[in-house]
């Protein structure tokens, strides 16, 4: 579909996302949205989100580096896509329902649609952040995925660039700034040092995916 078309489409594919999304391990999507989905985006979108359900129903309760590779995999088959190409706008982060709906995202939303569906499988927030890299190869700003057995380990990196995923010290390819989850925001190092710098609602677009997040839950 043409960038003008999903720009112009935005607001009103917003609108009708009815979902619930628990943190406490519960994927559900409605039946307003099923139809909707199915009527405005067609058959393939509408299996994609009966399969991320599967997913979760599938590895919730599976070890926590079989979540990691399932979830990884699942969400790196979804194409790349740039925000000014996709929703017409500079920098936009997607949920995951926007994702999987429009087939199509950056590593903000793969890396988002991770920690998010993580989270509902029951991985605990302290073991999750969302970290904002540089990828030196490419010479351009990034987005992953890390997972931390424990708060000072060597964490493991769900990246949408390889589908493998290495500990961050194999990861040289890959500088890190800064870091955030659902409770605080870091400052990261090279070392592998974190400084905490405050909360992630200081972040505008996490503040207006929570906002959008909450507001499906109101429907």
């Amino acid at each position: 579909m043409a960038t003008a078309t999903w720009s112009a489409r935005r607001h009103t594919i917003l609108i009708p996302l009815v979902f619930v999304f628990s943190l406490a391990g519960a994927i559900e999507l409605s039946d307003r949205l099923m139809t909707y989905v199915r009527s405005e985006f067609g058959q393939e979108a509408h299996q994609r989100l009966q399969d991320w359900q599967r997913l979760h129903q599938l590895a919730r309760n599976a070890p926590i580096d079989r979540q990691l590779r399932l979830v990884n995999s699942f969400f790196n088959r979804i194409p790349f896509v740039s925000d000014i190409q996709h929703w017409g706008e500079e920098d936009y982060w997607a949920t995951p329902v926007e994702l999987l709906t429009t087939n199509g995202g950056d590593c903000e939303d793969f890396s988002i649609a991770k920690y998010l569906t993580l989270r509902a499988m029951g991985v605990p927030d302290e073991e999750l952040r969302i970290i904002y890299v540089k990828a030196l190869e490419l010479n351009q700003a990034h987005m992953v995925l890390a997972w931390y057995k424990t708060p000072d380990a060597d964490p493991l990196i769900l990246d949408n660039l390889i589908n493998d995923i290495k500990p961050a010290s194999q990861r040289t390819d890959l500088e890190p700034v800064y870091s955030f989850n659902g409770e605080g925001l870091w400052l990261n190092r090279s070392s592998g040092e974190r400084s905490r710098i405050g909360d992630a609602q200081r972040l505008e677009h996490w503040q207006d995916l929570n906002r959008r997040l909450t507001e499906s839950l109101r429907h």
